[in-house]
C-alpha cells in the first residue's frame, strides 16, 4: 500500500517539559503522535483527491520507546494497510537517527468537510 513520510526538526515547542506530557527536555509522546497522525491525514487526502472531502481521526495508538533531544531531525511514515468504505486504517512509525523511538496503529474516517465543519461550530448553540 501507500507510504506518506513528514518530517520534524525537534524544537523547544515540541518538548515534553514545554507541552506538559512530562518535566524532560525530550521529543514529547504528544509532539510524535501529531507527527505521525499529520502523515497519515496527508496522506489520506491524497488518496482521497476530492477538495469536498477530508479526513478526521478516530482512533491512534501508539508506544514512545525511546527518547530524542532537542535539535534532532524526526521522521514519521504512515503506511496505509487498508480501507473499508470511509474508512482509513493505518501503520505509523517514528524514528530519528538513531532508530526507530515510536510505533502504532490510526483510523481516519472520510467526511463531508463543510457539513462537519458546521456541524462542529453549531455543537452548542442549542445548549
Amino acid at each position: 500500500m501507500e507510504t506518506l513520510t513528514k518530517k520534524l526538526n525537534v524544537k523547544k515547542e515540541n518538548l515534553a517539559s514545554v507541552v506538559g506530557s512530562g518535566s524532560l527536555d525530550v521529543l514529547a509522546t504528544p509532539a510524535v503522535a501529531a507527527l505521525m497522525e499529520g502523515a497519515a491525514a496527508e496522506l489520506a487526502q491524497n488518496v482521497l483527491d476530492n477538495d469536498e472531502l477530508t479526513t478526521v481521526g478516530t482512533a491512534i495508538s501508539i508506544e514512545h520507546t525511546s527518547p530524542t533531544p532537542l535539535g534532532a531531525e524526526v521522521e514519521a511514515e504512515a503506511r496505509l494497510v487498508k480501507t473499508e468504505g470511509r474508512l482509513f486504517f493505518f501503520e505509523l512509525t517514528a524514528r530519528d537517527n538513531a532508530g526507530e523511538i515510536a510505533k502504532g496503529t490510526h483510523t481516519r474516517v472520510s467526511v463531508k468537510a463543510e457539513k462537519f465543519q458546521k456541524k462542529a461550530d453549531g455543537k452548542f448553540d442549542e445548549i
